[in-house]
């Protein structure tokens, strides 16, 4: 009996040592150049979890495009773990510094997972809309969104989705809204903003009336992105039998980004709130409508002396909407411009700059705040006009590709390549 338990100790050794070996093996491998990929490849395919598992961080360390064919493999596998490498390693290979910043995996310690607040929070990452996705990640993703080895996986493989901005994921999107997980749904809606395809509105709209405070929100954004009309009605329930503020804001929000004239008395009723957000939401709705007549309101909340920044931003787009472009330094688009040097109001000033570039008038009035502006200024003037493909606007990015400051010249740089890429206007 004795001699059975010590050859089964020294076995026992013997494989850990053999294993540790392996381990140290493929660690040494990850510190090396894409040429190593073929080993590491093969270890994918190994009985054991642990080697497996190295064999993903490994492949991902080396993150090169080439790295996407063994990480396509490791997604394959059961291992929750392994699942979640092989997702944040793939976009990784299209966002450098993903994995280390940003991804699930930065919330693994010691083999232990410490996911639970991951997708409490929203990540807004995305890619540059020239990148051009490999066809094959998107059936892939789609997979794991519908039956990844558990949530943390399907809310992971939805989170990639949108970030690679896969419209092919956009089924398995729809799909996973019907998840009994709050985080899957979260994170479909989220990625489905990020993608843009206004065909799957309609498949967001019951969501409009969910229990779930976060969710319901998120439906509702989503839902005014998508400028899904037919879900209207929806939004004005939801508006009406609001829960809370947060409900009533994500409500009145959608609908000013669907600017349906009927709600025009809805939103000059919430030009008098107290609240700072659904004063905001109102000045937005009746900037995207462009009735004249609401013109002096916009200008009155613009100049009103204590206001919030953003009821002071909204009625600013909104006077630009309507034509106000002038340059003077206390006017409406040069406050949207100096948003930019204000971390709290750059997200706002970028979103509202994007819409009124569209206007040939206001592109030429920021060509004339781009001469004698401030670096992160002129970054954000160059970012917003990359959503314009227009021989004007193009014209104006050119002229900055050569700036002396790197930073602008490159924001320049990157604006033509993105502007090029999309439909003239």
């Amino acid at each position: 009996m004795q001699r059975s338990i010590l050859l089964f100790f020294c076995s026992f050794l013997a494989f850990a040592q053999t294993e540790k070996q392996v381990l140290q093996a493929i660690r040494d491998l990850g510190k090396r150049d894409e040429q190593s990929l073929p080993a590491l490849a093969a270890y994918l395919t190994n009985d054991d979890r642990a080697i497996r598992a190295e064999a993903v961080k490994a492949i991902v360390k080396i993150d090169t495009q080439r790295s996407i064919d063994p990480l396509l493999s490791a997604l394959r596998d059961t291992d929750s773990e392994i699942e979640n490498r092989a997702i944040d390693g793939i976009v990784n290979a299209y966002v450098p510094g993903y994995v280390s910043g940003s991804g699930i995996t930065g919330y693994f310690t010691k083999g232990a997972r410490t996911v639970k607040a991951f997708f409490s929070e929203r990540n807004d990452t995305v890619v540059d809309p020239d990148v051009k996705v490999r066809p094959d990640i998107g059936p892939a993703l789609s997979d794991k969104i519908a039956k990844g080895s558990d949530m943390d996986v399907r809310s992971n493989a939805a989170l990639a989705a949108g970030i690679l901005r896969d419209a092919s994921t956009v089924p398995a999107l729809e799909q996973g809204l019907r998840s009994k997980n709050s985080d899957v749904i979260f994170e479909c809606l989220v990625a489905l903003q990020k993608i843009r395809d206004t065909s799957a509105g309609p498949s967001v709209t019951f969501l409009a009336r969910d229990l779930d405070d976060r969710v319901q929100a998120t439906a509702l954004e989503t839902l005014g992105v998508l400028r899904s009309t037919s879900s209207a009605d929806d939004i004005r329930s939801a508006y009406k039998n609001a829960r809370n503020l947060k409900i009533q804001r994500a409500a009145l929000e959608a609908l000013a980004m669907m600017a349906l004239p009927a709600d025009r008395p809805l939103f000059q009723q919430n030009l008098q709130q107290s609240d700072p957000e659904l004063r905001a939401d109102a000045l937005e709705g009746l900037a995207r409508i462009r009735e004249p007549d609401d013109f002096p309101q916009m200008k009155a909340a613009f100049d009103e002396p204590n206001a919030d920044w953003r009821v002071h931003s909204a009625a600013a787009f909104a006077m630009v909407m309507e034509g106000d472009n002038s340059t003077e330094d206390l006017g409406p688009l040069r406050y949207l411009v100096e948003g930019f040097s204000l971390k709290a109001r750059a997200g706002v000033s970028a979103g509202y700059l994007k819409e009124v570039v569209r206007s040939k008038d206001t592109r030429t009035a920021l060509a004339k705040i781009l001469a004698d502006d401030l670096k992160d200024r002129k970054i954000g003037i160059l970012n917003a006009l990359s959503t314009v493909n227009t021989p004007d606007s193009i014209q104006i990015m050119q002229q900055y590709a050569a700036d002396r400051d790197k930073d602008v010249a490159f924001a320049a740089m990157r604006a033509v390549r993105i502007a090029q890429t999309r439909n003239p206007s």
